[in-house]
């Protein structure tokens, strides 16, 4: 799969950030067939009532005939709490609005028995024998849990990211019959205090848009009939992650440039690897809520660029244009949403509540309802649910237990590349096994809670292991290993730092694992001050009184701004929330059995006051000069506006030099290309990968153009003392870019490339565009 992401970034870079899409507002997803003209969709549709075609766009909630029994323990901490009696109540009014073909899709199964149960309703005892199509959550695993999206981001290699999609597909289609996940989310983040930064791939499009790509080939598998595939519902559409002070749900200023130009790619990526389902937003964009907007929904997603599957709403958010004031009432939200372009309503039961009645009263054009019935079946039919409607459905564990054992092997791979070392003073690290007394300080060195992070599988196969138990695991002696949990997450603990600091004392080097509970990253999850609990910072500042080296482990699902003893410590891992195989990678780290190979897929801020930081800025007619406090410049008056870490930032246990970047010519044409070149030397005695990045600079436009912009990179690996010369091709054509009327220009002019370790590092070198 290697050469496809190769192929598929070459092909990013060609199309200028999907310029040339949205120029020419022209159908262009070559793969997808004509569902207009697709005669058995055609033929079932002329034969359903005005109330089974509402049906059809309705998901609901499918509950599980195990909620009668007295005993029931529930899985989806979603799932009500009803007595027995009430349970048989509900379960009865489900099955009869199945029979009635008032229900297409259902969501979040506590178990297979609730999907074989509804889906034999459906195809025995409809009219119309139309299958359901059951969707779930499977963001980052199933019964093995991989690192969140952000930490897998970290690792830049798409590729490990298309690998942990297809074993989580793998595993839930083994297991619990579900045929589409609400995943990947591809929304570009720039604000560190939204909490759904956690799901994505952080600030960068190119990086953004070559994850996306990816997961959606491991989910889909270039098959998404596959009994062992899952449909990727691409999500959120369009800009959630723009969300004003990084507030879940609210709204953005965006202009439709930069809309186009920085949100939109990493959705274009998706499609165009195959994604026939997509997510409106709860945001609004310009006003509009995203779930009712036409503009969004119908002419830029299916017009300009060319998506020709169906729309699902975020949770009720098509009931939810009445909260913004911008329908009148439920009824009024069904028509303006469905008349957008959202084709399926989660969860709220409006459309199959109002939709007949709109089309009978006039109020309604029928063709609104027939489209998105149409594209409704259309990818029923893709998911192969009517050559065979149980496909995914497979009580017995007889293939998924075989593939466990290899998943948790690729679990321990994505998280060691997740691990980001942010420092490593006197290269404190990696640790002996033996001979020096280790202290394990702070909440989570124990912590078996907030290892798998937000929107974790209900049941895992294996609970995911610790960072004491890797730990244990390792040492030649674990009488060497003192352990004190000094303080709670958010509160102090009577007398837990007194413990540390003894502990501190007495050892040769502390190893401190600070940071976010799960619960504060992942949605509703923002925060103002994304900075390390009070309760731990004071931990943190009394251990490093001690003078006792000290390695900070992070957990985190966000950038931080670290501050005081967090900031100054010897050395700091980014260890995000890694699954399974928490304790296990971050052993291999910690004690050099692995390098380091891990990249920020956004910066870390010095204050969250910089919020939102990004290091694609646009130029300011007053740049910030070399002495940042200097007056009448854009600067703040506190701090130095940089990063403490920017983008692309990692470290390993070897020192990487890089060259000044080289370009072949120092003039090009349109339609000709450029080779930009550097030489990386390992200056030590370690294997390690090295992430290479290309920035590129345009010095002069009409459109402000970002510092600097990564197009491309590659992970390199490097012997002990090696040098190797790398080299990217850079076509004419991705020096585009968008213009205010949305049209794609190539301008003549001077431009600086970088080949560097960092977005903020590199010896430049210029060319010119003729």
């Amino acid at each position: 799969m290697r050469d496809i992401f190769q192929l598929s970034r070459r092909r990013f870079l060609q199309n200028s950030a999907i310029a040339a899409a949205f120029a020419s507002g022209v159908s262009r997803v070559e793969a997808q067939q004509d569902i207009i003209n697709d005669n058995f969709i055609d033929t079932l549709l002329a034969k359903m009532t005005l109330e089974e075609k509402a049906g059809q766009l309705h998901m609901e909630g499918v509950l599980t005939p195990r909620m009668v029994q007295p005993n029931f323990q529930k899985i989806n901490p979603f799932t009500p709490n009803f007595t027995p009696a009430q349970a048989q109540k509900l379960l009865d009014e489900q099955q009869h609005r199945i029979r009635q073909g008032a229900i297409g899709f259902m969501t979040s199964p506590e178990d297979v028995d609730s999907v074989i149960l509804a889906q034999k309703t459906a195809v025995e005892e409809t009219r119309l024998k139309i299958p359901l199509l059951f969707g779930a959550d499977i963001i980052h695993g199933h019964k093995t849990v991989f690192p969140v999206p952000i930490a897998e981001a970290a690792s830049f290699e798409p590729d490990l990211a298309r690998r942990t999609a297809r074993a989580a597909a793998k595993e839930v289609t083994a297991d619990q019959g579900i045929d589409m996940t609400y995943a990947p989310m591809v929304d570009i983040a720039r604000d560190q205090r939204w909490g759904r930064v956690v799901e994505g791939s952080g600030e960068d499009v190119l990086l953004g848009s070559l994850f996306a790509e990816a997961r959606v080939r491991g989910f889909q598998n270039d098959d998404p009939a596959a009994p062992d595939s899952l449909l990727a519902c691409v999500k959120h559409f369009a800009a959630y992650g723009a969300a004003e002070s990084g507030l879940d749900y609210a709204g953005n200023g965006l202009s439709e440039r930069v809309l186009h130009e920085v949100y939109l790619p990493p959705f274009d990526a998706a499609f165009r690897a195959g994604a026939i389902v997509t997510m409106a937003a709860f945001n609004t964009n310009d006003g509009v809520p995203s779930t009712g907007d036409p503009h969004l929904l119908t002419e830029i997603l299916r017009q300009r660029m060319g998506f020709n599957g169906a729309v699902l709403s975020d949770f009720q958010s098509e009931k939810e244009l009445v909260n913004h004031g911008y329908a009148k009432d439920d009824r009024d939200a069904a028509r303006m949403a469905l008349t957008a372009g959202c084709d399926i309503g989660m969860v709220s039961g409006i459309y199959p509540q109002y939709l007949p009645d709109l089309v009978r009263s006039g109020e309604l054009d029928v063709r609104y309802l027939d489209q998105a019935v149409r594209r409704v079946l259309y990818i029923k039919k893709q998911a192969g649910l009517f050559d065979d409607p149980f496909r995914r459905i497979n009580k017995t564990t007889s293939t998924l237990a075989p593939m466990l054992k290899q998943h948790r092997q690729l679990a321990r791979e994505s998280a060691q590349k997740s691990v980001v070392m942010l420092k490593n003073e006197q290269s404190l690290l990696p640790l002996s096994k033996a001979g020096q007394r280790i202290a394990l300080i702070g909440p989570f060195g124990e912590d078996t809670d907030n290892l798998d992070g937000a929107w974790s599988p209900f049941v895992p196969a294996i609970p995911s292991v610790s960072l004491v138990d890797g730990i244990k695991n390792v040492l030649s002696n674990t009488s060497d290993l003192t352990i004190v949990k000094g303080s709670e997450i958010t509160t102090a603990i009577d007398g837990g730092i007194h413990a540390a600091v003894v502990a501190a004392q007495h050892s040769d080097v502390v190893i401190l694992a600070i940071g976010e509970a799960a619960t504060m990253s992942g949605e509703s999850s923002s925060r103002t001050n994304i900075v390390i609990p009070e309760a731990q910072q004071a931990l943190a500042e009394a251990v490093a009184a001690t003078g006792t080296p000290v390695i900070v482990i992070l957990r985190n699902g966000r950038a931080l701004a670290l501050k005081g003893a967090v900031r100054d410590a010897n050395a700091i891992l980014v260890g995000w929330y890694l699954g399974t195989a928490t304790g296990p990678a971050l052993t291999d780290i910690l004690f050099g059995d692995v390098a380091p190979s891990g990249r920020l897929p956004m910066s870390f801020p010095l204050e969250s006051g910089q919020q939102p930081y990004y290091y694609a800025r646009e130029l300011s007619g007053r740049p910030p000069a070399a002495d940042s406090k200097q007056h009448f410049t854009s600067h703040f008056l506190d701090i130095p506006n940089q990063p403490l870490y920017p983008f692309g930032h990692g470290l390993s246990y070897s020192e990487i030099e890089y060259s000044t970047t080289h370009c072949n010519k120092n003039t090009i044409t349109k339609g000709e290309s450029l080779l930009v070149s550097c030489y990386l030397q390992n200056r030590g005695g370690r294997t390690v990968f090295e992430t290479a990045q290309l920035y590129l600079h345009d010095n002069a436009a009409s459109v402000v153009q970002p510092v600097r912009k990564m197009i491309d990179f590659t992970r390199v690996k490097l012997l002990p003392g090696e040098k190797k010369k790398i080299q990217f091709t850079v076509d004419s054509s991705a020096l585009s870019f968008l213009d205010r009327n949305l049209t794609t220009r190539l301008e003549a002019g001077a431009f600086t490339v970088w080949i560097a370790p960092s977005a903020t590092a590199g010896e430049p070198a210029q060319f010119e565009l003729k």
